[in-house]
């Protein structure tokens, strides 16, 4: 099992190419538990959340993972709940970060936030740039000192997807996968 994190601000493409990269190499994808945590309680997360959030995501990936597919495609983890626990709330539960370091990711995608536009959906919270960069920043930062292999995806929409499906075929090793018509 090859196990693939998408991660990055939000409107980049996490989930987009989640999907992109699951029609064309198959796997299975787990979302972002923090959207369906918003969904179900009708507002804003709070710190108290955060704990019960990265458990949702946590549950999620760990029955994914037993499923034993030939590739788990992770539409974030819990770097993003870290991340943003720390930006939304100035701190963060210790425990999320040596759960996260406990657990082995073949690749990490991390996106750009240049190059695409952000897109309002009622649960997204940074809409200038400067914002997303310094999310993307702290997400580069945090896996460089981490040891954790990753790739930079960035451009328009055509270019992270074709980076995102070459980095797949690469970690899949299938040579020339990604490329063809149709895809």
């Amino acid at each position: 099992m090859k196990v693939l994190v998408l991660t990055g601000p939000e409107s980049s493409g996490k989930s987009c190419l989640a999907a992109h990269i699951q029609a064309r190499f198959g796997g299975v994808v787990v979302g972002e538990y923090v959207r369906h945590f918003i969904a179900e309680q009708q507002r804003d997360t709070c710190y108290a959340d955060i704990a019960e959030i990265a458990r949702g995501q946590l549950a999620w990936e760990d029955a994914a993972r037993a499923a034993r597919p030939p590739l788990l495609i992770l539409d974030t983890h819990l770097l993003s709940n870290i991340l943003w626990s720390r930006c939304l709330f100035g701190d963060c539960p210790q425990w999320l970060e040596a759960e996260l370091l406990a657990r082995h990711y073949d690749q990490h995608l991390l996106l750009d936030p240049a190059g695409v536009p952000w897109v309002e959906d009622g649960q997204r919270c940074q809409p200038q740039l400067a914002e997303r960069q310094a999310f993307h920043q702290a997400c580069r930062g945090w896996l460089q000192g981490n040891g954790q292999r990753f790739c930079e995806l960035s451009g328009g929409w055509d270019e992270r997807r074709q980076a995102a499906l070459a980095q797949v075929a690469t970690l899949l090793g299938l040579a020339n996968q990604h490329a063809g018509p149709g895809h």
